[in-house]
């Protein structure tokens, strides 16, 4: 009796956290893909717009950034959640990133009130992307790196740069349904 309770109640959980688990987020950073295989795919985006922080591994700069579309700018104003949330190194530092929604233009981004957060732009290219579910472990994202770094470069595709982890959904997402991606800016000509 006691395991069919458990059950249950189990069930009613997944239940009532499923819609809320799928994505953290409302609007996705948009993209065309361009190129396919087996393995990866090569899509382009255009030029976004960011808020970045160094990240410290201290889970600090999820909630430095989180408090920054809370309304924890110059303007006070809450800004929706997009998708990805991305971690990448640059100079030797590792950053983690928000993606800002496009309604937003440089003139119209609220300031940080945080001087650690930085709002920058991300040039439009062609991103090499590889999918994986599971944690978003660090494990998990040197395996699948490597895995796409080894067929980029056995497909002769030129690597721009150091591996960008992108990360799709909250933490009370079972790891089976996550959508986790390496990815690496390259050079691709149609």
């Amino acid at each position: 009796m006691k395991k069919i309770i458990l059950s249950i109640s189990f069930i009613v959980c997944l239940f009532f956290l499923f819609p809320y688990s799928i994505t953290m987020a409302n609007e996705e950073a948009r993209y065309d893909v361009v190129h396919k295989t087996k393995t990866y795919e090569i899509r382009h985006y255009s030029d976004r717009l960011i808020v970045e922080v160094i990240n410290r591994n201290d889970n600090n700069s999820f909630r430095k950034l989180f408090n920054y579309i809370s309304g924890s700018n110059a303007s006070k104003e809450k800004i929706k959640m997009t998708i990805p949330v991305t971690q990448t190194k640059k100079n030797d530092k590792t950053y983690m990133q928000f993606y800002l929604p496009s309604k937003f233009r440089k003139e119209t981004i609220p300031m940080p009130s945080n001087q650690e957060i930085k709002i920058a732009k991300i040039e439009e290219g062609f991103f090499a992307v590889i999918n994986y579910s599971g944690r978003a472990s660090e494990d998990n994202f040197i395996k699948h790196s490597a895995i796409l770094e080894s067929k980029l470069l056995e497909d002769k595709i030129l690597i721009k740069g150091t591996p960008i982890k992108a990360t799709y959904n909250g933490p009370f997402t079972l790891p089976f349904l996550r959508r986790n991606e390496a990815m690496f800016s390259v050079e691709w000509k149609n």
